[in-house]
């Protein structure tokens, strides 16, 4: 199927794989469809593209890749209401934000998806160890130009 993105025009995305969250996200709760779109070979960051809402998309990453110890406590009735029998068969990610050269990540608020059935949820988490900015690493300062002069 083909979707409208702000980002990147048109994008072909399998149908098949669209991660449904059937409350939204938090902030966007009639957005439920949502494409995941690999924002570059052996990347860690994605983007939740809305389906239904061009200009609506968040990056996310598997927390785990900054902070390893991440876990999420999941409570057994949001594992049966996603269907998920074991851990195995969820993905968790968080909401990735830009704050001047710092990327944070809302580990207060992660989304936990059954990687079966692609349902999904946002969970907010009560656990004060974790924060909505959470750091997770600097952007790398860009060099400037070098210019040969003769």
């Amino acid at each position: 199927m083909i979707i409208q993105t702000s980002r990147f025009g048109a994008l072909e995305v399998d149908g098949e794989k669209l991660i449904n969250f059937e409350h939204g996200v938090l902030g966007f709760p009639n957005e439920q469809r949502y494409a995941l779109i690999q924002t570059g070979e052996g990347s860690g960051f994605y983007w939740l593209q809305a389906v239904d809402r061009p200009e609506l998309a968040f990056v996310v990453c598997d927390p785990r890749l900054f902070v390893a110890e991440y876990h999420a406590p999941i409570k057994a009735e949001e594992l049966e209401q996603l269907g998920i029998d074991k851990l195995d068969n969820a993905q968790v990610f968080v909401i990735v934000n830009k704050v001047e050269d710092l990327l944070t990540g809302n580990l207060q608020g992660p989304l936990v998806v059954n990687v079966d059935t692609r349902e999904a949820r946002q969970l907010v988490l009560s656990d004060r160890r974790y924060s909505t900015r959470h750091p997770l690493m600097r952007i790398p300062a860009k060099q400037p130009a070098m210019s040969a002069t003769g």
